[in-house]
């Protein structure tokens, strides 16, 4: 015979420890079956939000707490969208059906529209954005004091300020609006002067002596130039629109190269710069006697730019270290100038890495900065005299083809610094007589051309570099 734990286990009920010992079901047990159910199946499906996971990519888990997550956007928010009316127990405000007037009319008009009764009898609340301009009034004797003009009659004078306040100063409605049979054919510009000039005396006979005064002032002569010119480039035919592109990619490309001759210019005076400091600092430490040489080194450092020769660092860290890394080349020196380097200490048979004493490690350092800033003179040298050959070139071919006035040969050394004459090529442009154009800067290096040249001028440099 089946006792109560036994219906129990089979109905999946649960209840107090004393009811399970005793075997007796209660009355809950029976009626709320479900709830103590949901209650254990929920408890056993919760778990923990692993560790490492954002709280909102486990917001997006799907458990049975929660309803599953929608396959389309959606929102269920409570935004403007889905407003609801909320409806209370107070009594509706009423509204009538009244008459109105705008006061920008001035014909009296009467409209009707819904209103809240409260409201009877309120000025209609659009009439504040009825914004009119405050045009001033002349009397006679003010007129023929200080507006008189002969080319200006006070009837067309009266009929200018008439429109003015009809039209709120849009003087292109006014110029359209105007009695051109009744009188003078005038351009907005002759209204605009007449109408600011008048402003302008009254403003000044009216005003209080002491007060700083904003007196409305129209250039005419100006409004016309811009029109004029307004015109002209609206009129432009194609041929004119594409000729005028082609002078600005120009105009560009000539900036660009004076750029970057500005910018090899401040490199090469910074590197004649260095030169002249180092030098002059190995006359001062060979004048200077042995004991004071340490003290003057401490004292006086010479002002040395960073990208003259070679910037090894300075070590001053606390620990061992070995003094021959106060040899090894920093990584701001590149590849091509540690294989000249290498190359040119071999041709002067030093050894490359010599035995790291105190006095060795300096003064290695010292020849292979001198060396960099040497190959680096060599190579400014170098393009500079490419360069003037270059320009030699260009010089005498437009002098030959008559571009140039002056003599057909230049002078040796009389390149001109300032301007560079270039052919360009023909084809850039739109029009064929565009193809010959002077340069004032100077063309750019083709890739071709300056692999050339810094290819010349390292070997160059090689093989000068035990000549004084």
């Amino acid at each position: 015979m089946a006792t109560g734990a036994d219906v129990r286990d089979i109905l999946e009920l649960g209840g107090p420890e004393g009811d399970a010992a005793s075997g007796t079901i209660s009355k809950k047990d029976i009626i709320n079956p479900d709830k103590k159910k949901s209650k254990k199946s929920s408890e056993t499906l919760t778990f923990k939000r692993p560790e490492g996971m954002h709280r909102e990519v486990y917001a997006l888990l799907y458990s049975d707490k929660k309803d599953a997550p929608p396959l389309l956007p959606s929102d269920t928010g409570q935004g403007y969208r889905t407003v609801k009316a909320k409806l209370g127990s107070k009594k509706v405000r009423p509204w009538k059906w009244m008459p109105f007037t705008n006061p920008a009319r001035k014909d009296g008009a009467m409209f009707f529209h819904w209103r809240r009764a409260a409201e009877e009898g309120k000025d209609y609340p659009f009439a504040r954005f009825n914004k009119t301009v405050q045009v001033p009034v002349y009397s006679e004797q003010e007129y023929q004091l200080y507006l008189h003009d002969d080319a200006w009659t006070k009837a067309e004078t009266d009929h200018l300020f008439d429109l003015s306040r009809r039209f709120d100063l849009r003087f292109v409605v006014i110029h359209d609006r105007y009695d051109h049979q009744q009188f003078k054919k005038r351009s907005v510009e002759d209204l605009k002067e007449r109408y600011y000039h008048i402003c302008a005396k009254l403003a000044n006979v009216r005003a209080v002596p002491g007060t700083d005064l904003k007196i409305p002032v129209f250039d005419a002569g100006h409004e016309r130039r811009r029109k004029e010119q307004l015109e002209r480039l609206y009129n432009r035919t194609p041929e004119q629109v594409a000729e005028e592109e082609y002078l600005l990619q120009e105009l560009r490309k000539i900036e660009a190269r004076k750029k970057e001759r500005e910018k090899r210019s401040q490199d090469l005076q910074k590197l004649i710069t260095a030169a002249d400091t180092t030098a002059e600092q190995r006359r001062t430490e060979r004048k200077a006697p042995k004991k004071k040489l340490p003290q003057r080194k401490e004292a006086e450092k010479p002002a040395v730019p960073e990208t003259a020769g070679i910037k090894f660092p300075d070590f001053k860290s606390a620990g061992v270290t070995l003094r021959s890394q106060r040899m090894k080349l920093p990584s701001s020196v590149g590849q091509k100038k540690t294989k000249a380097l290498e190359q040119m200490l071999l041709e002067l048979g030093v050894e490359l890495s010599p035995t790291p004493t105190e006095e060795l490690v300096h003064m290695f350092n010292e020849l292979r900065s001198d060396l960099v800033l040497l190959y680096e003179l060599k190579q400014a040298c170098a393009n500079c005299e490419y360069e003037l050959q270059m320009l030699r070139h260009r010089h005498e071919a437009l002098a030959r083809a008559g571009a140039l006035g002056g003599p057909t040969t230049p002078a040796a050394g009389s390149a001109p610094a300032s301007a560079e004459p270039a052919v360009s090529e023909p084809g850039l442009g739109p029009d064929s007589s565009k193809d010959t154009i002077i340069d004032v800067v100077g063309a750019p290096l083709t890739p071709n051309s300056r692999k050339r040249r810094e290819s010349a001028s390292s070997s160059s440099s090689v093989k000068k570099a035990k000549k004084p």
